[in-house]
């Protein structure tokens, strides 16, 4: 039977541009089961869930829940939650964690300032203090929100966290069932899809060095999907790999046309176009339903290096 995924990847959709967004993802330890909506449908909760899913909205900030891998005992009140906060954009990028006993006091963070990239707040409130750890590998396995999260994602935490891979946890929600299994690398925040384990060893070994894979990925979700996929482009173009060496500096346009800025930390620049189509033919996005959908699809038409005074006067040199 055939499914979201194998569809998908039968019909070869382009992955580039296909990222959730977030400046900053808050994470917050829950064991036990997750339904759809997780914050709300878990045992956490449901009132703090929604009173956090309020909380982050305009923010930047994306909340979601992690738990280890493998089976999923079902402790309603765990004494103690891992809890890590990470700002995901190029230049001011940072990974803290903390511990708590009570979920509420999430409450008292001011996601605002999260979202900008200051950690004072997390810090305060929590007691946060920076991950020296491995960086965290966060693979989505919601079958309550699509099965293939939880048939290809389980599998592959499982696999990753047997093999010795520290830093693996099961993620609530990482949008794009269909490129299953999905996942989300931090603090640089660069998502993969259709994800193997030997390509998820080779992207953390990147990460422990600084540097960033492109195979799978499907952008930082530090980005709107334009900028995302114009960032891929010019990394595919220049060979670039240091993690923080790309910034999206300016989008210009809207659907179906983008224009967008891609600045080096060197100085240089480069223009892409990005233009907006539907994946074709129709198809169901998610499993467990016949309505036909036609996804949209972040297509680079053009890669334009900027002739900066840096660039000028390297030349006249």
């Amino acid at each position: 039977m055939s499914t979201c995924t194998t569809v998908s990847q039968d019909l070869d959709e382009p992955i580039a541009g296909t990222a959730a967004t977030a400046t900053t993802w808050l994470l917050l330890e829950q064991p036990g089961p997750w339904g759809a909506k997780a914050l709300t449908q878990s045992h956490l909760d449901p009132a703090l869930g929604r009173a956090l899913e309020a909380a982050a909205q305009g923010t930047g900030v994306r909340i979601a829940l992690i738990r280890r891998p493998g089976r999923h005992a079902d402790y309603k009140r765990p004494s103690e939650r891992r809890v890590y906060a990470a700002h995901t954009v190029p230049g001011g990028v940072w990974l803290r964690t903390a511990t708590v006993r009570d979920p509420r006091q999430l409450l008292e963070l001011d996601l605002a300032a999260l979202g900008r990239g200051e950690h004072h707040t997390f810090d305060k409130v929590l007691g946060g203090h920076a991950h020296t750890g491995d960086p965290l590998a966060l693979v989505c396995t919601n079958g309550k929100r699509d099965r293939c999260c939880a048939l290809l994602g389980r599998p592959l935490a499982a696999e990753l966290a047997a093999s010795g891979v520290d830093g693996v946890w099961e993620v609530t929600h990482l949008g794009g069932h269909r490129f299953s299994p999905t996942l989300l690398v931090l603090p640089y925040g660069y998502a993969y899809g259709r994800a193997e384990a030997d390509v998820v060893r080779r992207v953390l070994d990147g990460v422990r060095e600084g540097r960033i894979v492109g195979e799978g990925c499907r952008g930082n979700s530090a980005w709107e999907r334009p900028g995302q996929a114009a960032e891929l482009a010019v990394r595919r173009t220049t060979g670039e790999s240091a993690a923080e060496a790309l910034s999206v500096v300016r989008t210009e346009g809207a659907a179906p046309l983008w224009e967008v800025t891609v600045a080096h930390a060197d100085g240089r620049r480069w223009r892409v176009d990005v233009a907006q189509g539907a994946a074709q033919p129709p198809r169901p996005e998610k499993c467990g339903t016949s309505v036909l959908g036609s996804p949209a699809r972040m297509d680079v038409v053009a890669v334009r290096e900027l002739r900066t005074t840096a660039t000028a006067t390297a030349l006249a040199g």
